[in-house]
């Protein structure tokens, strides 16, 4: 007995052991991140989708109602002339008598990549390459016959005709770091989230694509070091704030009379473009243009084979139009949809194709975050909404001509929605900060179908490392008045007659937010059990309150900001928990930016800081994101130099940690650079860390392990 006790005894002691421990390398490792499904892309009448098969060596056709494979489409195994075993990536023809799969992919910037892609003829069940140009092609899009295939290469665009086994360059004058066409320059596709400005018109006569001179674009250059006795240097076109941007201009090609004309579209001369789409009558394309101070969104309608363009749609605000709101236009026969906050928060209105508004679909002191889906043969949006609370989504379908709304997302929590074409199925992602994301299927009703991930076994590691429940919490902001959303972890052996020192971590740009209500395990849970409590806060600026709370630090980023988040650290400094000599704060990009501007404008609040590939002054930063919210520095002087953490580094106070990898090219380690000459300057001591060829992510092998290993030493070291 005593034996079975004693061994009953060792068996439980070591399950405890095992279950409060968990280290920083099971967190990077993603030990405890949910898995979600492969990637599935809709046929043309969204009642099946299209997934590569787990040995990536085929395509396969799905059923949305059933999840069963109905066909494979392509098969390296059984295709005519294959000379490849597997491929990373493939798009379907809407008639699905073609596939285009891609191997060797070469990563560009954050979204856009270039690759070689085969062309694969499923009645003949023969495969080869799509050109015998030795460069690799970009952006392929399908004809919406299927015939044709146009794609980039070098910065042109050439037409593929398969009925013909035929080829066209349509335009001749691409050239690296001066024009593009079809394609986008880096500040569009980081800003704008587009890689591809083309496309067919609905009758396939017409191609519709943009040509973007970046010539008098200033150029950057970092070096590569990559272990060279002599580095190479990597030179790319950014605009700075208040510099040049490209000139952009929209052509229609005609495919059959082989020209091709420029839309008499009005635009400024700094203007942007940053979407066109064919709506369903080939005789209308839709040109989207924002003015540089990005406050006035204008859409035109023009007549490819006129030219002439028709104003319909004039947005304006008094601060700034968000350019994801352009993704919310979805046209069906005689209408479009389009998200709008001129109520005061982020609504879907409906309008007709002539221009005139016909309803506001949605209204309530909440916030439209993104719509999804149109279902044009019913008139059905579907949509995603920050209703329920800021913390959390729901899925909703709303018919635009009765203008019934109904909750089509089950659990309360973060629910997130992606849409076969016209809406007919969905798959939704849900979790909420105890459980791991769980993907299902369901169709336009909303009904369950079947559980695609369920994620138990991540659930029941989570359960058995004990990690420390995320408490959320309301405090008030630096006005006195305005109360903000936060979370706090407590250590797992957290006892309320000690006193903690604590990290704050945030990121506190604009229209952003941390405190949700959505599973995630980071590497702060580490620092947790290290003995600091770790918290979080929104200030004022970030996401799903509402047009005024979000727009507060217009033209003046950086002072509201870290004006919420000392007073968050009064407000924890004042916990009898708390040790308030050992307030700690930690961010990267924006809020590395955000924790230079807390520890100088925090009069000692913060005892230490960790600041991550920082912005230390806005006229470092690219022209559209900075412009959005600052206007230029040729407008906004003043904001630029209050907002600019290298004119207050003789101000700062507490111990600081910078750290940047050199190949950054979206915030440039110019930045950090500047800021320590600054520091140096002032006379102020720092400690600063820099990954050599590492861009934004800072990630790869051991780094981001070496990385947060060097963050949580330093928290240990100084608070």
């Amino acid at each position: 007995m005593k034996k079975f006790y004693f061994l009953t005894l060792l068996v439980f002691l070591a399950f405890s052991i095992s279950a409060q421990q968990y280290g920083l390398k099971e967190i990077v490792d993603g030990v405890y991140n949910p898995r979600g499904v492969k990637s599935m892309t809709s046929s043309a009448d969204g009642l099946h989708y299209y997934q590569m098969n787990e040995q990536n060596n085929a395509v396969l056709k799905f059923e949305y109602a059933t999840g069963n494979v109905v066909d494979t489409l392509f098969s390296t195994q059984n295709a005519r002339q294959s000379s490849f075993d597997t491929f990373q990536g493939f798009l379907v023809s809407p008639d699905e008598f073609r596939v285009v799969v891609y191997k060797d992919k070469e990563q560009i910037y954050r979204h856009s990549f270039k690759a070689t892609y085969y062309y694969y003829d499923v009645r003949r069940n023969l495969v080869r390459r799509l050109t015998e140009n030795d460069s690799k092609q970009m952006i392929p899009t399908f004809s919406p016959d299927g015939k044709m295939l146009a794609y980039v290469a070098d910065n042109n665009i050439w037409l593929a005709k398969f009925d013909f086994d035929t080829e066209l360059q349509i335009t001749k004058d691409g050239e690296f770091n001066k024009i593009i066409n079809g394609a986008t320059d880096w500040v569009y596709e980081e800003e704008f989230a587009v890689t591809r400005l083309m496309d067919f018109s609905p009758d396939n006569q017409l191609l519709a694509f943009v040509k973007t001179d970046e010539s008098e674009v200033r150029e950057f250059s970092f070096q590569q070091f990559d272990n060279q006795l002599y580095p190479d240097s990597y030179t790319y076109k950014y605009p700075k704030a208040g510099e040049k941007n490209s000139s952009v201009a929209c052509f229609v090609y005609d495919i059959a009379a082989q020209t091709t004309r420029k839309m008499d579209v009005p635009l400024d001369d700094d203007g942007y473009m940053p979407r066109i789409s064919f709506t369903q009558d080939e005789t209308k394309l839709a040109v989207m243009t924002l003015n540089r101070n990005q406050n006035r969104f204008d859409m035109y309608i023009t007549n490819p084979r006129s030219t002439v363009s028709k104003l319909i749609l004039r947005d304006e605000n008094k601060y700034y139009i968000d350019s994801d709101f352009l993704k919310s236009i979805h046209f069906l026969p005689n209408q479009f949809t389009y998200i709008s906050e001129k109520d005061g928060y982020s609504h879907i209105y409906i309008y007709a194709l002539s221009g005139s508004l016909q309803k506001q679909l949605t209204t309530g002191n909440f916030d439209v975050t993104s719509l999804l889906a149109v279902d044009s043969s019913n008139g059905t949006v579907f949509y995603q909404a920050a209703d329920e609370s800021p913390l959390r989504r729901n899925i909703y379908k709303a018919t635009i001509d009765k203008g019934v709304t109904t909750k089509i997302s089950a659990n309360s929590g973060f629910n997130s929605a992606t849409f076969s074409s016209n809406g007919k199925f969905y798959i939704n992602n849900w979790s909420n900060t105890v459980t791991p994301s769980i993907v299902t299927m369901h169709n336009s009703s909303g009904k369950l179908l079947r559980t695609l991930q369920d994620n138990q076994d991540v659930a029941q590691r989570v359960a058995q490392a004990r990690f420390p429940k995320k408490e959320f919490i309301t405090l008030p902001a630096a006005d006195g008045t305005t109360q903000l959303n936060g979370w706090i972890i407590k250590p797992s052996s957290f006892n309320k007659s000690k006193q903690y020192p604590v990290v704050m971590v945030q990121y506190s740009g604009p229209n952003s937010q941390q405190v949700l209500d959505k599973f995630g395990v980071d590497w702060y849970y580490a620092l947790a059990e290290q003995g600091f409590i770790i918290v979080s806060v929104d200030g004022r600026g970030t996401a799903a309150r509402g047009e005024a709370f979000r727009k507060q630090t217009y033209l003046n980023l950086g002072l509201i900001e870290s004006d919420d988040q000392v007073a968050a650290a009064r407000y924890f400094a004042s916990l009898p928990y708390v040790d308030g000599s050992k307030i700690g704060i930690w961010g990267w990009s924006y809020g590395g930016y955000n924790v230079l501007m807390s520890m100088s404008r925090g009069d000692g609040a913060f005892k230490a800081g960790v600041a991550i590939a920082p912005v230390t002054d806005w006229r470092f930063y690219d022209t559209v994101y900075t412009e959005r919210f600052m206007r230029t520095p040729q407008q906004n002087a003043a904001g630029y130099d209050t907002g600019s953490a290298i004119e207050l580094a003789d101000m700062l106070q507490g111990n600081l940690l910078l750290i940047h990898g050199t190949t950054d090219d979206n915030v440039h380690v110019q930045n950090t650079m500047e800021y320590t000459r600054a520091l140096i300057n002032a006379d102020k001591q720092f400690d600063m860390f820099i990954f050599p060829d590492k861009n934004h992510f800072i990630n790869g092998g051991n780094v981001r392990m070496y990385l947060y290993n060097k963050v949580i030493d330093f928290y240990k070291k100084n608070l």
